[in-house]
């Protein structure tokens, strides 16, 4: 424990990185507080504290009692920043992975074209992947770009690649997205590449992320296992005329809308 910050921080953080990685798993019960006291030279003090942190993150429970044990949960993924699939999962300490179902050029639909700003019938280029958390299916998505953005994707190594870097290495890169999320049921190629019954429950988030001109560079369609990914959205009340806005419509099935962060 070197870090700067205090101690019952590094604490919670070395104990979440545990749960992240699978040295604690789903189930077991949380070392005690006398071992955790001796395996990390402390005080009873920081352990608890850090230890109440994870109950009140829903990462353990049981207590008062009842030895805690270490509760099944969804990695966060927060939209406050700027960041891709792959970033997101080394930051909790997951080994991201993917693999191409097809990376094909195409001519756009009317809603494709009307959410890309370009012409009907223009061409686009369509990425679909499954993405990987430890080698566990977690999401499968598609993203589609204008052919002018995306003809720089063309014969990328996507197995090893990243499509974010790609598109940094020609100087495009995205600086601005708007976030719509709902739940939907599996369709059948959900089924076919994430291992799930038909109709299962799916975390949808729906992207348009722009360049720093406001042209919009991509439209893609995330969808989520939701024991494999959860959605973290911060407001502040002085910014609730500026960029983060959300609305309830039952109608169309919209949660929340966001913007102002990328994937």
């Amino acid at each position: 424990m070197t870090s700067s910050s205090p101690l019952h921080v590094q604490l919670y953080e070395e104990m979440i990185h545990r749960i992240r990685t699978g040295a604690w798993q789903p189930g077991d019960k949380v070392p005690s507080e006398k071992s955790l006291i001796a395996e990390f030279g402390t005080s009873r003090g920081p352990v608890r504290q850090a230890l109440a942190a994870l109950r009140a993150d829903g990462m353990i429970v049981g207590g008062r009692g009842t030895p805690p044990r270490v509760q099944h949960t969804a990695p966060p993924q927060s939209f406050d920043t700027f960041i891709s699939f792959s970033e997101w999962a080394r930051e909790l300490g997951l080994t991201p992975g993917q693999r191409v179902i097809e990376a094909s050029r195409r001519s756009a639909t009317e809603e494709c074209a009307r959410e890309l700003q370009i012409a009907p019938d223009s061409p686009v280029i369509e990425i679909i992947r499954v993405r990987y958390l430890d080698e566990k299916p977690a999401m499968l998505e598609r993203s589609l770009f204008p052919y002018e953005i995306g003809k720089h994707l063309l014969g990328t190594d996507f197995h090893h690649g990243s499509v974010t870097q790609a598109l940094a290495n020609v100087g495009i890169v995205p600086m601005r997205a708007r976030h719509v999320i709902d739940a939907i049921a599996a369709h059948p190629l959900e089924v076919e590449q994430l291992h799930i019954a038909p109709g299962s429950p799916l975390l949808r988030v729906r992207r348009l992320a722009y360049n720093e001109y406001g042209t919009v560079i991509e439209s893609a369609d995330d969808r989520y296992l939701p024991t494999m990914a959860t959605f973290v959205v911060e407001n502040s009340a002085k910014h609730r005329n500026h960029l983060s806005r959300h609305t309830a419509t039952p109608a169309s099935g919209l949660l929340s809308v966001y913007e102002g962060a990328n994937h």
